[in-house]
């Protein structure tokens, strides 16, 4: 696992775990917003540990949210795998996640569905990344097997299109273009 990967999951799992620990009113807004910090991680490093993390946290909050508590043990597994991630044993932090995940589906039946959602917004996420480095909105979204619509949806609530090369000169854009092609 890279270290910029392990640091951003630990980072998610204390802050999930904060949140579900307390006794006041749970955030479930910040919940959903850490798997998707996840997913950031699963669509630029190809990480399955990151896809994993945003899957649990996302269907902690979806049963919160349906049924307003969690086991103690499902609390106790998410310390523990965070204390495996601490100490680098990868192996049983994943076996942790995995007996999470299992645990999940007992209590809620659509965690295929979860699972669904979090792949879908991951390759979303990856789809604007693949635009911002240039390839077309169809060509992105054809490349990884979702809709243009989604893809396009999803771009116009970013940046990507204000951070293009708008500063940039157009004698300058014509020479890079030109150079692309071979048209010196």
């Amino acid at each position: 696992m890279k270290d910029r990967v392990k640091e951003d999951i630990l980072a998610v799992l204390d802050r999930a775990i904060a949140i579900l620990m307390t006794k006041e009113e749970r955030d479930l807004v910040e919940l959903k917003g850490l798997s998707n910090n996840t997913i950031h991680n699963a669509s630029v490093f190809q990480d399955k540990d990151s896809v994993t993390v945003a899957i649990v946290i996302y269907s902690l909050s979806k049963i919160l949210e349906r049924k307003g508590e969690l086991s103690f043990s499902i609390l106790d597994k998410l310390n523990i795998a965070k204390q495996e991630l601490q100490k680098d044993n990868f192996k049983g932090y994943r076996k942790l996640m995995k007996d999470l995940l299992k645990e999940i589906s007992k209590i809620d039946s659509r965690l295929e569905l979860f699972i669904e959602k979090v792949i879908e917004q991951a390759e979303i996420k990856k789809g604007s990344k693949l635009y911002e480095h240039g390839i077309s909105i169809a060509q992105a979204a054809d490349i990884l097997g979702i809709s243009p619509w989604e893809l396009m949806s999803y771009i116009g609530k970013t940046k990507i299109v204000d951070r293009a090369v708008v500063g940039e000169n157009i004698k300058a854009r014509l020479n890079f273009a030109r150079g692309l092609f071979g048209l010196k």
